[in-house]
């Protein structure tokens, strides 16, 4: 079994564009395409840039509904995440409203990836209601066409400053460890986080170290339809 390789990106927004197109632009030398988790609340530019990306072999999760940014720094939030722990009826809403959202925009998708990773059972069989064919949450993807559930747990950075250079460590040692198991890295990249040189730089030698052990860079989408060939 070979190792794979998903890096998916949040957080795109007007403020965050341009380090936005600045990873993919290292990523595309690398041979590595991006899994873009989009927020239906996406607008001006940064719509135009996610169809271009989407046109060169990028996919389009959705993100979420209505959901706005954690705050960031020390404090930890404790907002309970959007479609946590919904009921099936009720996330149905939401995902209807998110999909109108979607498709006003151009950024029609059937994959979704909940904020901070975390869906209900009811989210889970609303997805299914709505004929979306894939779940990306914090411990595994779910196939939602055959029910099958492809376990690997999300690897990122948080935006906590203490013990920083021991987290950017950890998360490459991490990759390399995964990988070099013939593991699934999953990485999470939230695009505030490339404005900081170390989170920039780790996330690289992450997707470096396991390209350097032989690992095939996908999108979910193509995972998915790969595990179900």
């Amino acid at each position: 079994m070979t190792a794979r390789l998903l890096v998916s990106l949040s957080g795109i927004d007007a403020r965050t564009l341009h380090h936005c197109a600045d990873l993919a632009e290292h990523l595309g030398r690398r041979g590595v395409p991006l899994s873009l988790l989009v927020a239906p609340r996406l607008a001006g530019a940064a719509v135009d840039w996610v169809r271009t990306r989407r046109l060169v072999g990028d996919d389009v999760l959705l993100h979420g509904f209505d959901h706005t940014r954690e705050p960031r720094g020390r404090t930890v939030s404790m907002r309970r995440p959007e479609f946590a722990s919904l009921p099936a009826h009720e996330a149905g809403l939401r995902l209807t409203a998110a999909m109108s959202a979607m498709e006003r925009a151009g950024l029609h998708t059937t994959g979704f990836a909940p904020p901070r990773w975390l869906a209900s059972r009811g989210t889970l069989i609303a997805l299914q209601r709505k004929d979306f064919t894939l779940c990306a949450d914090l411990v595994g993807v779910h196939d939602l066409r055959t029910g099958a559930v492809w376990r690997s747990r999300v690897q990122s950075l948080s935006s906590h400053e203490r013990a920083e250079t021991w987290r950017c460590f950890a998360l490459v040692l991490a990759a390399s460890r995964t990988t070099r198991r013939a593991g699934t890295l999953r990485l999470a990249i939230d695009a505030a986080d490339l404005s900081r040189p170390s989170h920039r730089a780790a996330y690289l030698d992450a997707v470096d170290t396991a390209l350097d052990n032989g690992a095939t860079a996908m999108t979910y989408r193509a995972c998915t339809a790969l595990s179900a060939a």
